[in-house]
């Protein structure tokens, strides 16, 4: 299986490093790997053992925003293609169709119907509730302004605010090991912008 995964990440994970729009400062290269390894952790963890579910998490994982290769808005989708013109000849079409399952699973706001699908969910906004919270957020504060996903710097800590509110971790491991640190951070927002209780 580990020359199989590797004849499969090597060629999405070699275009997202070299095709990537340069002022994805979140949405690039680093942010697919962390999702892999986070996926892998929290895989170990939620006690999935089976070889060829774990293969179809990490290939999810290494594809979940691919899509970011041609569009911003809608990438999720554009993902799911991207994955299923790439796979065709390594998986069977269920196969295909529950790595799509995750992909889709990640858009924001997140549908998991699965435990694989709750994993690679929890692996992608796992830095919400990590010590490296600031600077990622930074990063994605920077992409955000430079793809007119929001217009102005003041209102940024609002959304993230909301969004905190409305995020939430499902498997059980994430719960336990990255709430805690993200309640602090979301009462550092809430201090910072004087939000009104």
């Amino acid at each position: 299986m580990p020359d199989l995964f590797k004849s499969i990440e090597q060629p999405i994970l070699s275009r997202l490093e070299n095709e990537l729009d340069p002022r994805l400062g979140y949405h690039n290269l680093s942010h697919t790997l962390d999702v892999l390894e986070q996926a892998e952790i929290l895989a170990r963890q939620e006690n999935v053992n089976d070889e060829h579910d774990l293969l179809l998490l990490k290939t999810a994982a290494v594809f979940h925003d691919s899509g970011f290769l041609f569009v911003y808005k809608g990438h999720e989708e554009r993902g799911c293609e991207i994955a299923s013109e790439s796979l065709r000849n390594i998986f069977s079409n269920a196969d295909i169709e529950k790595i799509c399952g995750m992909i889709m699973a990640t858009k924001i706001p997140q549908t998991p119907n699965t435990l694989l699908e709750q994993i690679i969910c929890d692996a992608d906004l796992d830095y919400l509730g990590r010590n490296d919270f600031e600077p990622i957020s930074k990063h994605l504060y920077k992409e955000f302004i430079t793809f007119k996903i929001i217009s102005e710097d003041s209102i940024w800590d609002h959304i993230q605010i909301n969004f905190f509110e409305m995020h939430h971790y499902f498997t059980h491991t994430s719960i336990r090991k990255r709430n805690g640190e993200k309640l602090k951070h979301l009462k550092i927002l809430k201090e910072r912008s004087n939000w009104a209780q």
